[in-house]
């Protein structure tokens, strides 16, 4: 599913508006008859609601929906903010229609003196601006906002919660603190960060009817990796397969005390479906790998606290994975540069590995092309710098990939994943109950896994994140976000796989 910015969401309505055809109006009055069907479902015992508008297109669709609530029979009050322009057509035509009810209550807001206490179980409806705000709250507007989020009640925003900004950060600024935001056909990029989680809610998609043909022949920059991009990708098993088709995938992982890392990223490759399964470990871990995960084979180190040196030929392997509980020693520093300077094919870096690039950033040009790196937002800063906030994190995550070549996911509620050719790419599975030690480990070994079966880095990184947060979505399900574990999320990929062949 396309991402689509303030200005593609314009031109769309535009484009719908000319080869529909049908009227701005009409298409006004379809987007608020979706949310008056949306809030019927959810409030059906709505005692009243107050519809709080501003004179734009946004303020437009909430005097349609006060109007269509008042014929289906719920007591509604309407709040027009009042700074002396007449408004949008399209907003004087809908205000010109809620004046054939008179007993509908229309107040005009010009002052802190006309803000008043809200009845404790009213529903707010807010439809003060939308995606096209371009400047901060500020005066009577934010004096409102506010006043509505101190009330306690439930607030619906419309289209996007007021005063965030739809393309860029709104960090610090004051905004709508929804309870559901309803918007219109698609995602924006402002409800896919987590900086603003504490604004929009709950997000619920209405379709509208916007003309297809405008969505299909976009070029966008963001995607949301849905299920039929997902489907895509999957390659199902060969009948005749053997697993000499499947890869042979070599986990570099674990150091004394930190073997559990290991086992997590060596479980989740195998469970991803490859082949064959080499660890790399040091010596005080082969007992250990060798009684928790029988099915991969295991090397080791000469050190046995630690690992210094794959003395293997690295060409044997169809993918690598380095990083899950390795350390920051010298020894392995040097392991790591060692390895990046023999090995041509991509590689998988997380963890430790990821903590050494931050230490000697000069590695990141030793790097092999299409090596997927999955770093969370504070490893991410040690590698390339800090940023002011999530938005700035993003596109500095899609800059690097692009200049480095890579496949950068930048973990998250929604994690990003950066592709080489600049594009990003927003994943919509996973929880917060795989806020868990370990749960970067079970990814790892899962593209690793991928990577080594002959998916290409970006197939490897879409596929394996949307599984890793699919299999925690599934492991959450049957044992609560709080109880889950990262081992569970690796026992659920197997139910992830059977959820994707449906």
């Amino acid at each position: 599913m396309k991402i689509l910015s303030a200005a593609e969401i314009r031109e769309w309505d535009q484009y719908t508006i000319q080869h529909e055809p049908i009227s701005s109006i009409d298409l006004m009055e379809r987007a608020s008859l979706a949310v008056v069907k949306w809030l019927l479902k959810h409030y059906p015992a709505a005692t009243s609601y107050g519809i709080y508008c501003e004179k734009e297109n946004n303020g437009g669709d909430g005097l349609a929906i006060a109007r269509i609530l008042h014929e289906q029979h719920f007591p509604v009050s309407v709040h027009i903010l009042e700074f002396g322009h007449k408004g949008t057509d399209d907003f004087q035509t809908n205000l010109a229609r809620l004046h054939q009810y008179p007993e509908i209550d229309i107040h005009f807001v010009q002052s802190t003196d006309q803000i008043h206490p809200l009845p404790d179980s009213q529903v707010i409806i807010d439809a003060l601006f939308g995606s096209g705000l371009n400047r901060a709250l500020e005066g009577l507007t934010a004096t409102l906002v506010e006043h509505l989020n101190q009330s306690g009640n439930d607030i619906i925003s419309i289209d996007i919660p007021s005063g965030l900004f739809t393309d860029r950060s709104s960090k610090g600024a004051i905004a709508i603190k929804a309870k559901h935001s309803l918007s219109f056909q698609c995602y924006k990029p402002a409800f896919l960060f987590a900086e603003n989680s504490t604004y929009t809610g709950e997000l619920h998609l209405l379709d509208i009817g916007l003309h297809p043909d405008y969505y299909r022949q976009l070029q966008v920059q963001l995607e949301i990796t849905d299920a039929s991009l997902v489907h895509s990708i999957y390659k199902p098993r060969q009948k005749f397969a053997h697993k000499g088709l499947y890869g042979h995938a070599l986990l570099v992982a674990g150091s004394f005390g930190k073997m559990g890392a290991a086992i997590l990223s060596a479980r989740s490759c195998l469970h991803s479906g490859v082949g064959l399964l080499t660890c790399h470990i040091p010596g005080s871990g082969y007992p250990i790998i060798q009684s928790v995960v029988p099915e991969a084979m295991a090397m080791t180190d000469k050190n046995e606290l630690i690992n210094t040196a794959v003395s293997a030929d690295l060409s044997a392997y169809d993918a690598i994975g380095i990083g899950p509980g390795i350390g920051t020693a010298n020894e392995t520093i040097m392991l790591l540069h060692d390895l990046l300077d023999a090995y041509r094919n991509p590689v998988v870096l997380d963890a430790d590995a990821l903590n050494i690039l931050g230490l000697q950033k000069d590695l990141l040009q030793l790097i092999p092309k299409g090596s997927i790196l999955s770093p969370h937002p504070k490893e991410f800063e040690r590698i390339f710098g800090p940023t002011a906030n999530d938005f700035d994190r993003a596109i500095l995550a899609m800059k690097m990939a692009k200049e480095l070549g890579l496949v950068i996911i930048l973990k998250g509620h929604f994690t990003l994943i950066a592709a080489p050719d600049g594009k990003g790419y927003f994943n919509p599975t996973g929880n917060p109950g795989m806020a868990t030690a370990g749960s970067g480990d079970v990814l790892t070994g899962i593209l690793t896994g991928l990577l080594a079966q002959g998916y290409h880095s970006l197939e490897a990184a879409l596929l394996g994140v949307y599984l890793h947060g699919l299999a925690g979505d599934l492991a959450a399900s049957a044992l609560s976000m709080e109880a889950m574990l990262a081992g569970d999320i690796s026992d659920y990929i197997g139910k992830a796989f059977l959820q994707l062949q449906a």
